[in-house]
């Protein structure tokens, strides 16, 4: 199929303005790329979904300029309280680092406002156009573009782009009009969720309640917010439909009186643990719900969606500005297909083991938890979440062996700016290359790998100093340990960093050469 042009052309589309899909086209407006986003439903959805954002996606919302804009939604977190199967505390989980990443840890929020404040920013963006009111009935691709039909309020409409992201939720077109499985399993038990309003709680965090006779979880909101969410039993009430009030009365009841306008939502829902066989289609993308769903008891299902379009948004911009071949776009899936399939079975561990009905079993791992807590490895096990996954990149877009990982946010002071900031304000949005405690005679050999990533230059010096800056970096210096920490078992290397903050490369001044031919695939032209 030829090319047709018209009102719908751009370089990306969308399909799913949920909070992924949303996402996405933030980060690709972001850096300048044009992008269609189109939703079947004729507004942003009022249903109750997710209820925690964390640090790590509030930073992808800083990369996408509307950080600011979210945080007027969130309640600034302090993690998850732990409690065991008589209700009495056992631990909290929190961040290991507090702000490590330039933001809040663990922050409860409402969805329905996070769609509207993406919605917002999106309609006012010049190179976005976001239409709502239209379902997407085919797709097709050639070696040249992909297409996308519509039915819109006006009929049939059809929309070219170079690629389409399809962030169409669980029930995915996209997915199914390629033939596209999943892989995992559903599960029968059936959760009450009731967003309510006028509610007492006031903590920052969230409390899940081991309690075997009826598994529960309490996330408070912003102005008298509360999610409330219990564990039903047969005959009950049944998945899909909106459970009763007294149902809902009576469930809340140890936590305060309700009545039927306290209550803002509610639906009764069953969880999935799937993940899809592929999550590219040759100019074809699955990012979120679309990719992979998960039990919510890590809280990481819309988190990992983020970080999905936090993964992928920069790739396409750079093959879409000509900067990078087409075959960067292959990382997406082997960097992030894995650790959704870990962070997916650490979500039903930790649902079967927090949400048991059994009783042994529940007295077993409060007994086990007790002890463990008895120590310092254990506490910070538990109290630091050390159970949680980690993205760490063994292939794709990395070169080294110890590269992979993503960076933190630390404040630092910018010698040249004379500015106290966070580190992805000096780096911005692009690739950068940092020198840690070498001397500046290191850097004459990397100007032309610099160059060809287009990559801004930092100097970390150690020991307290302050080196001047050079032709070739800018000197940042640590201003409270968090720079020291982020870069300590980086010293006397070279780093290049990724515009998503994981390091693609990690080497020794000597090593310059090598890694400048293994790099050299990624790149089509020399950035300027």
């Amino acid at each position: 199929m030829g090319k047709v042009t018209g009102a719908g052309d751009s370089d990306v589309i969308v399909i799913g303005a949920g909070p992924t899909g949303m996402t996405a086209a933030s980060l690709l407006a972001a850096r300048g790329v044009r992008v269609t986003v189109l939703e079947m439903r004729e507004t942003t959805s009022d249903e109750p979904k997710a209820i925690s954002i964390d640090d790590e996606a509030l930073r992808t919302y800083q990369q996408a300029g509307i950080a600011d804009d979210i945080l007027g939604i969130i309640v600034p977190g302090t993690g998850t309280r732990y409690y065991d199967a008589e209700n009495q505390p056992l631990f909290q989980a929190r961040a290991a680092v507090p702000y490590r990443l330039g933001f809040p840890f663990k922050n409860p929020f409402a969805q329905p406002e996070l769609e509207r404040v993406l919605a917002r920013t999106l309609e006012r963006h010049p190179l976005v156009d976001l239409r709502f009111g239209h379902r997407v009935t085919a797709v097709d691709q050639d070696d040249e573009y992909a297409y996308v039909t519509a039915e819109g309020p006006g009929g049939p409409e059809q929309f070219t782009a170079q690629y389409v992201l399809g962030s169409d939720g669980g029930r995915s077109i996209v997915r199914e009009l390629f033939g596209n499985d999943m892989t995992g399993r559903s599960y029968k038990d059936v959760w009450l969720v009731a967003d309510t309003l006028e509610d007492p709680h006031t903590e920052r965090y969230g409390m899940h309640h081991g309690d075997p006779t009826r598994p529960h979880v309490i996330v408070p909101g912003l102005g008298g917010r509360c999610r409330y969410e219990f564990l039903l039993f047969d005959g009950e009430s049944e998945p899909g439909t909106p459970p009763p009030f007294e149902l809902i009365r009576k469930l809340v009841a140890p936590y305060r009186e309700i009545q039927p306008q306290h209550v803002e939502r509610a639906i009764n829902y069953r969880f999935n643990a799937v993940n899809a066989d592929r999550w590219r289609e040759g100019r074809f993308f699955l990012l979120g719900d679309a990719a992979h769903m998960m039990p919510p008891f890590a809280g990481q299902g819309l988190n990992s969606g983020i970080r999905d379009a936090a993964n992928l948004a920069w790739k396409v911009a750079e093959v879409v500005a000509g900067q990078a071949p087409d075959a960067i776009l292959d990382s997406y899936e082997s960097e992030r297909k894995p650790h959704a399939a870990a962070t997916i079975a650490q979500s039903v561990l930790l649902g079967s083991v927090v949400m048991t009905t059994n009783r042994r079993v529940a007295d077993y791992r409060d007994t086990a938890i007790r002890k463990a807590l008895d120590s310092e490895e254990g506490r910070s096990f538990f109290e630091e979440m050390r159970y949680r996954p980690i993205a760490r990149y063994t292939q794709g877009l990395t070169t080294t062996a110890d590269a992979g990982r993503a960076i933190g946010q630390p404040r630092v002071f910018d010698t040249a700016a004379h500015a106290a900031v966070g580190l992805d304000s000096l780096t911005g949005n692009g690739w950068s290359l940092f020198g840690v405690d070498l001397n500046p005679e290191a850097w004459a050999g990397v100007e032309e790998l610099a160059e060809r990533f287009g990559a801004t230059c930092w100097h970390v010096p150690y020991g307290d100093t302050q080196p001047r800056n050079t032709g070739t970096a800018r000197v940042v210096v640590d201003l409270d340990g968090g720079l020291y920490r982020e870069f300590e078992s980086y010293r006397g290397r070279f780093i290049l960093l990724r515009p998503d903050h994981f390091t693609a490369a990690v080497w020794d001044p000597a090593d310059t050469p090598r890694i400048a031919d293994a790099t050299a695939a990624w790149r089509t032209t020399q950035s300027t």
